[in-house]
Parts: C-alpha cells; structure tokens; sequence
C-alpha cells in the first residue's frame, strides 16, 4: 500500500488539497474497529514528516489496541459549519505500528514527554476530497486509489 509521498508523486494536486485539509484543523476524526467488528471513532490530530503521514495515540489508548490488532483506518478532516465550509478530506488505509524511541519523541512531542506514547505510519490506499463548486449548485468529490488514479466526480 501506498505511502502518503507516494500519493503525492501519483496524484500531486489532489495530495496538496488533501493535505490542506487536514492541516486546516487540529482535531480530526478517526476510524477504527472495535474487536467485534464495530466501528470506533475517535478524536486524534495528524503529523507530516519524513514524506509519510502519522498519527500518534496516548499509550494503551483504545484506539491504538484497535490499530494494533486491525491496522485499518479512515481519517477525516475537521469541518466548517456553513457558509463558511469549504470542502473535507478524507484518507484511508492501513496503519504500520513505529516504536523507534527516537521517531516517537520527535514525532508525538508533549504527548511522548509525559510517557510512552504510540505512533502510527498511515499508508493510502484511498484519498478523497468533497467540496462545492463556485456557485455552490453542484458537489465535487476526487478520489484516487492506486489502482484506478484519480477521479472527479459531480453531483447536483
């Protein structure tokens, strides 16, 4: 599965304007499965670095007992109430578990200074953004996978 730099080599608009959106808000919302199988969604915020895209968790977080055991994920941008919205992010894919003291210090900040701390890798395997156009009459959705690049795709 796809690094996040290797998104942005393959698809390098649609990464830009996923990554702005992820960026434009602290908190994000993630996705993950609980061990029967039902969906968890949890607050967490996203760090670029290093050409990869991470996510860190507090240590034994439920969240990170989910990655841990089913690495995958879908992570959604923060969102402005209308009329001030201006589209969403979405990117989903597997997580990879990185323990390297030194990576999880620089990467996870205060949260690693308290303590131990978990940090996840994000690989994509679907990034998507939503927005309107101009006169707000029709939505936008790109998507790109691996396998079929991107798509534009328009609804009234």
């Amino acid at each position: 599965m796809p690094s996040f730099s290797a998104f942005e080599a393959a698809a390098p608009e649609l990464a830009a304007a996923v990554r702005a959106r992820l960026t434009a808000h602290t908190h994000l919302t993630l996705a993950t499965l609980r061990a029967d199988g039902a969906p968890r969604v949890s607050g967490t915020e996203c760090t670029f670095a290093d050409g990869e895209l991470w996510i860190g968790s507090m240590w034994q977080a439920l969240k990170a007992h989910d990655l841990r055991r089913d690495p995958r994920y879908a992570l959604h941008s923060g969102s402005d109430d209308p009329p001030a919205w201006t589209g969403d992010a979405k990117v989903a894919g597997t997580v990879e578990e990185v323990t390297d003291p030194e990576l999880v210090e620089r990467l996870n900040g205060e949260a690693a200074q308290g303590g131990p701390s978990h940090l996840f890798r994000l690989d994509v395997a679907e990034a998507s953004t939503v927005q309107v156009d101009e006169v707000a009459k029709r939505l936008i959705v790109e998507v790109w996978t691996p396998e079929r690049g991107v798509r534009r795709i328009e609804r009234t």
